[in-house]
């Protein structure tokens, strides 16, 4: 626990702990199956049992779900009772045990094929080292094509956008695993994109949220989730307020009794609670769902928000305020799905957790096709609750009224208004599954007076004739209604462009780059920002706090005389310091630069004071935040950070460092030798 000094506000407030159960017992018993060498139903007849009722198995969290305020746990649940390869030893044909792709397009009616070119973001903390490899072995196992970094359907980045990776997790990386593994056995013909932020802090992972979207993806998934804490409007507006993508969040597994999960609860997000789903060869779907529940601490999470408010969309009587869930999916160890992990797992294995349903809705959604622009999709459901396989049986603890725990005909917490049947309550405008996929032609350059043409393709799941639109095009250049861009560039500059292609009854997009380059062509090499060691002695060409400019030896400089002194007052306190400057659309590399020093009288590891460093436009909004540091990162001498702004290439931008101090004991952060080089 962190230090709390006398007088201090803050509460350590322990997320509830989910039961732990039974002993780990992994141990590798063979090599990776052939792909489909038989089919998977019959080859997990003995894996999967037809029983319609929740039985208890051993399983673990692989994350430690004792968690400090703004921070979450992830929620994976990693059975110890299936060995790593199950069967496989036995029969070298056999598919590892838990659900594949085949069972879960069976049992949610989803469609054999679609999803091609949309993009499903997973959001996680810290890094898992062997992901791409470890989705390449379950890829193979399962028959699906193959999904890396080379031929661009799989993309790995930190929540700043690079490959600054953060540092390895065992525990997220079983997490990372059953997320990017479900996006495959749904959709395996979207592309993945892996966030992975730096820390469990609700800061870094919203900033990761924040960068899926950034990057284009349509649909985000989020397994993870703490308790509420106050500040949810605040990180609902900062984080997950945006329209035209589907966001899921995970509902929680400590049942009803660990209370309502953020960011389930979030009015932007849709909640996707947990089931136990098992075969029911009597039924004329096939399969049979109840709510998951392992004990009265292990289940799917539901309840009513304490204070976020509800969204007009949801009709419940007896929660005033947001009531999870929306949807649900299974989630039950004793029903789970087979993941592929190797770091600080043995293979395969058997997970649940709402973890499981929260990436299989996403991926859903994009089967569904793109959302409307200016949708919460999170609604949709609600409009077509009859495309949905109503769960009525079942419970997650006591509770009154009785639907925030217990299953009833309709909506009820634990599973929401159901689980999928098919794509329809998933999709924009009352669409029946119709998806039209365009191809993303990727970054595209010119220069000035130079004509140009390309050809923008897409398809459409019903062989629809499609048209073509566009917006945010180089001035100069157009798009014909079949999808040829054409022109001569007349300015220089970046833009950013989103291509629309429309069947009349559904439509598809994508977003590029456009970077136009001046006829004269060519960089100069040089340093953009002004008195970027302060050693004029005065402000200018800076905007500064008040006190922030320093020469007191109490925080000496990097080198000179002069440094920006943040904060250090002990009591609530925010300073700024902030430059605009145009980065030339001639220029290639774009890397900002600066020295650091952080004293504090903090204690531990808990972010109490922050100090952030952030890109904004000139209306003010942000466009990016590079780094956020803290009293944690506190040490003796200065530190070298540096950040590439390519991205910002022909756009006038201000480079802004904030730092807060909270009500007591001060942290100092010192900012010295500022430089933004450009060639």
């Amino acid at each position: 626990m962190s230090h709390l000094p006398p007088g201090r506000t803050r509460r350590v407030l322990l997320r509830t702990g989910y039961a732990l159960v039974g002993a780990l017992a992994l141990v590798t018993l063979g090599s990776t199956a052939p792909a489909q060498a038989v089919p998977q139903a019959a080859a997990q007849a003995t894996a999967q049992t037809a029983a319609a009722s929740t039985s208890q198995v051993p399983a673990v969290n692989v994350c430690d779900q004792h968690v400090a305020p703004h921070h979450a746990a992830c929620l994976a649940l990693r059975r110890t009772d299936k060995l790593p390869n199950t069967g496989m030893a036995l029969s070298p044909n056999a598919l590892p045990s838990g659900y594949g792709r085949s069972d879960l397009v069976s049992a949610y009616n989803l469609p054999s094929s679609g999803g091609s070119g949309q993009t499903v973001a997973i959001v996680d903390a810290q890094d898992d080292p062997n992901a791409e490899s470890d989705l390449a072995t379950y890829r193979s196992t399962y028959g699906l094509p193959a999904c890396t970094t080379a031929n661009g359907c799989f993309k790995k980045i930190d929540q700043n956008g690079g490959t600054n990776y953060p540092s390895a997790d065992s525990g997220w990386a079983g997490e990372i695993s059953l997320d990017v593994d479900m996006v495959s056995a749904v959709c395996p013909s979207c592309h993945i994109l892996l966030v992975e932020a730096t820390s469990a802090s609700m800061d870094d992972l919203g900033t990761a949220v924040n960068q899926a979207v950034a990057q284009g993806a349509k649909f985000v998934s989020n397994s993870y989730g703490g308790t509420e804490d106050g500040s949810e409007g605040t990180a609902d507006s900062q984080y997950f307020h945006h329209p035209g993508v589907a966001i899921t969040a995970s509902s929680g597994d400590g049942a009803y009794a660990a209370g309502t999960s953020y960011p389930a609860s979030s009015q932007y997000v849709t909640a996707v609670g947990g089931t136990a789903l098992s075969r029911s060869s009597g039924t004329t779907r096939g399969w049979t769902e109840s709510v998951w529940k392992t004990s009265s601490s292990e289940g799917a999470g539901s309840g009513c928000s304490q204070d976020v408010a509800k969204p007009s969309w949801q009709k419940d009587t007896g929660c005033a305020k947001r009531m999870v869930s929306d949807v649900s999916a299974v989630a039950d160890p004793a029903t789970g799905v087979a993941v592929y992990q190797t770091y600080g797992g043995s293979g395969w294995a058997v997970y649940g957790g709402t973890s499981a349903s929260s990436p299989i809705i996403a991926s859903v959604y994009a089967l569904a096709g793109t959302p409307g622009a200016s949708d919460i999709p999170a609604s949709y459901a609600y409009a077509h609750t009859g495309s949905l396989y109503d769960v009525t049986s079942g419970d997650n603890g006591s509770c009154s009224p009785s639907y925030f725990c217990t299953a009833a005909a309709g909506y009820d917490g634990p599973t929401g208004l159901g689980t999928p049947n098919g794509v329809t309550a998933f999709a924009s405008g009352g669409s029946t599954g119709e998806t039209v996929s365009v191809t993303n032609p990727g970054s595209q350059s010119g220069v000035v007076g130079t004509a140009v043409s390309q050809q923008i393709s897409a398809t459409d799941s019903a062989g629809k004739t499609l048209t073509y639109s566009a917006t945010g095009l180089p001035a100069g250049l157009a798009i014909s209604s079949s999808g040829l861009i054409s022109g001569t560039p007349t300015t220089a500059g970046t833009s950013t462009v989103t291509v629309t292609a429309s069947s009349g009854t559904a439509t598809g997009s994508t977003t590029f780059s456009w970077t136009v380059t001046s006829s004269g062509g060519g960089c100069t090499a040089a340093q953009l920002l002004g008195n970027g060691g302060f050693e004029s002695g005065a402000a200018t060409p800076w905007s500064l706090s008040s006190g922030v400019l320093n020469n007191a030896s109490s925080e000496p400089a990097h080198t000179g005389s002069w440094d920006a002194w943040f904060d250090g007052y002990g009591s609530t306190h925010t300073d700024t310091a902030s430059q605009s400057v145009t980065i030339p659309a001639t220029c290639t590399s774009a890397t900002l630069s600066f020295f650091l020093h952080i004293d504090t009288s903090e204690s531990g590891s808990t972010a109490y004071d922050k100090f952030t460093v952030q890109v904004l436009n000139s209306s003010g909004t942000v466009l990016g935040t590079l780094a956020t540091f803290s009293n944690a990162n506190a040490a003796t001498g200065y530190a070298a950070h540096s950040y590439n702004l390519s991205s910002y290439i022909g756009k006038t931008v201000t480079i802004k460092f904030t730092g807060t101090e909270d009500s007591s004991l001060q942290t100092s952060f010192v900012l010295d030798d500022n430089a933004l080089n450009v060639s």
